[in-house]
């Protein structure tokens, strides 16, 4: 059976949904770290949260980071990185977006900026929700993407589609969230944020 999904204006109003949001609020890696401990504070950043609206189904963009990289290598990830001072979650998303895969900036509507994550790393993470019209031209980084690629939004209104797993991180047992993928593995903030999206959409 086909999912039915919700009309654009539909997923448009549960994403500026002030109460929906608030009921999910702020996420961390570890719900017992004490974001405020940490020397210097966060680091603020951001991410873009592209859905892309093709006439088959609209899907979620994201990219896998090259292997080069210092930090995070081979990981799925949204196009973004920290916030430079000045800059609001929303210019820094889309200039993230730009350099890391050549988006267009003036091509995304903002839709809406999900509760802020706070990563394991040490990053305040404001996720910015993203509306896009294809075609969407694509020129990726290579010394930082190794690939885009989408998950449809479908999956996000499913509630049994992401499986919980856990770790040894730090000497302690953490859980985390994966999507499902053919050929990527989801996890981490990537994963997290998408949970964060699926519980909006769903409501």
């Amino acid at each position: 059976m086909t999912l039915l999904l919700p009309s654009r204006q539909e997923i448009a109003a549960r994403l500026s949904d002030a109460e929906a949001l608030s009921r999910i609020g702020a996420t961390a890696f570890d719900d017992e770290e004490n974001w405020g401990a940490r020397p210097g504070g966060p680091v603020p950043a951001a991410v873009l949260v592209p859905i892309i609206w093709h006439a088959e189904g609209p899907g979620v963009l994201l990219t896998l980071r090259s292997a080069r990289l210092s930090a995070h290598a081979g990981q799925v990830a949204f196009p973004g990185g920290r916030m430079e001072q000045g800059e609001t979650a929303e210019q820094a998303a889309l200039r993230e977006a730009a350099e890391e895969v050549g988006l267009d900036p003036r091509l995304p509507v903002i839709a809406a900026t999900l509760p802020d994550h706070m990563t394991g790393t040490g990053y305040r993470v404001t996720p910015v929700v993203a509306f896009l019209d294809p075609p969407v031209p694509l020129t990726p980084d290579p010394s930082e993407v190794q690939a885009v690629f989408e998950l449809p939004l479908a999956l996000l209104f499913d509630p049994a589609a992401p499986s919980r797993r856990s770790t040894e991180w730090r000497g302690r047992m953490r859980d985390y969230w994966v999507w499902p993928h053919a050929d990527h593995l989801i996890w981490g903030a990537t994963a997290t944020i998408l949970m964060n999206l699926s519980r909006v959409l769903r409501g």
